[in-house]
C-alpha cells in the first residue's frame, strides 16, 4: 500500500512510518522543512513538501496514494478554534480525493476526549465539552466520510504516548520536577492515566490502516489506569525529590500552564479491548512506570 502520512516526523510518526516501511508499505510524508523531508528519507519514505495548512499540497498527497493516515495537529492552546479550523481544514482536503475508491483513512485523536471518572470504551461518546472537546470535530469530520465511500476511522492514542526521546507530558512533568524542586501531583493523585508504548502505537496505527472497517473508532491503550500519583512518586525517587500534593489553584501555578494543570488532575481511564478483538493487537513493549524506571527519561 503507498500511504501519505502527515505528522510523520513529529513525536510519534518516525516510528510509525518506520513500522509501514518494515511492513512492506510505501510512504509519502509532509514536510514543512529540509530538516523533516531528511528525517523521512532516513526512514526510508519520500518526502512530500509543505505544511498542514498547505492545502493543495494535502489533496496532491492523498489523490496519489492508497491509504491516508492524519497524525499531524498544529498546537496553539492560547487560540483552540484555530486548532479547530486548521485540523477541520486538513481532514475535508485528505478525505474528499478518497470519496468513492473505499481507501483507509486514519486520522489521529486522543483518549482525553472521553467523559472524566469511569473507564471508557472505543463505543462511548466523547465528551464534547471536556478537556480535549477542540479535537471531538476532527473525529466527526473523519467519520463522516466513512458514509461517502472512504474507510474512514480514528485512533484515539492515550495522554502519554512513552518511550526513548519522549518530549510529551511526561517528559514536561519531569522537567518541572527538576526546576520546582519537587514532583508534583494534583490532590490525592487518585487520578488515572491510560498510557501506551510509541512502537506499540506504531503497530495499530498499520493494523488499523490495513485491516479496520469504515467507522472504527480505536483506542491505543496498552494501559488502562495507571494511577497518577504513582508516576509523581516514581520520578521524585528516582530525582531524590520529594513527591508532594497541590491544590488544583496551586497546580495551576505550578505547572508551565494551567491547561497542564488540568491534563496532570485528568482523571480518564480508557479500555482497548474492542480494538485489541477487533485487530488482533496485542501491546508488548514496557509499561509507563518500567520506562521511567528504566528507560531515558531522567538521563536524556
Amino acid at each position: 500500500m503507498h500511504v501519505f502520512v502527515t505528522g510523520g516526523t513529529g513525536q510519534t510518526g518516525p516510528t510509525v512510518v518506520a513500522e509501514l516501511v518494515r511492513a512492506g508499505h510505501r510512504v509519502t510524508g509532509l514536510a514543512r522543512s529540509d530538516a523533516a523531508a531528511a528525517k523521512l528519507e532516513s526512514l526510508g519514505a519520500t518526502p512530500l513538501r509543505g505544511s498542514v495548512e498547505d492545502l493543495d499540497v494535502l489533496r496532491k498527497g492523498a489523490e496519489a496514494a492508497d491509504g491516508v493516515l492524519h497524525m499531524a495537529y498544529v498546537v496553539d492552546f492560547a487560540d483552540p478554534d484555530r486548532m479547530k479550523r486548521i485540523d477541520l481544514a486538513a481532514i475535508e482536503a485528505l478525505g474528499r480525493p478518497l470519496e468513492g475508491t473505499g481507501k483507509p483513512f486514519v486520522i489521529t485523536s486522543g483518549t482525553a476526549v472521553m467523559p472524566e471518572g469511569r473507564e471508557s470504551t472505543e463505543k462511548d461518546e466523547p465528551d464534547r465539552n471536556g478537556l480535549a472537546a477542540y479535537r471531538v470535530p476532527s473525529e466527526d469530520a473523519a467519520l463522516a466520510f466513512a458514509g461517502r465511500g472512504v474507510r474512514a476511522m480514528v485512533v484515539r492514542l492515550a495522554p502519554t504516548v512513552h518511550g526513548p526521546q519522549d518530549h510529551g507530558f511526561i517528559a514536561m512533568l519531569i522537567a518541572t520536577a527538576r526546576e520546582k524542586g519537587v514532583s508534583a501531583y494534583v490532590g490525592d493523585g487518585a487520578n488515572r492515566w491510560p498510557a501506551v508504548h510509541r512502537q506499540d502505537a506504531a503497530v495499530l496505527f498499520r493494523l488499523a490502516l490495513e485491516k479496520a472497517p469504515a467507522g472504527s473508532v480505536l483506542h491505543g491503550v496498552a494501559e488502562s489506569a495507571v494511577v497518577f500519583k504513582s508516576i509523581a512518586e516514581l520520578i521524585g525517587r528516582r530525582l531524590g525529590l520529594p513527591a508532594i500534593s497541590l491544590t488544583p489553584e496551586q497546580a495551576a501555578a505550578h505547572y508551565l500552564n494551567p491547561f497542564l494543570a488540568k491534563v496532570y488532575a485528568f482523571d480518564g481511564p480508557a479500555s482497548s479491548a474492542y480494538t485489541r478483538e477487533l485487530l488482533g493487537w496485542s501491546p508488548e513493549h514496557p509499561t509507563l512506570l518500567e520506562d521511567i524506571e528504566h528507560g531515558d527519561y531522567l538521563t536524556a
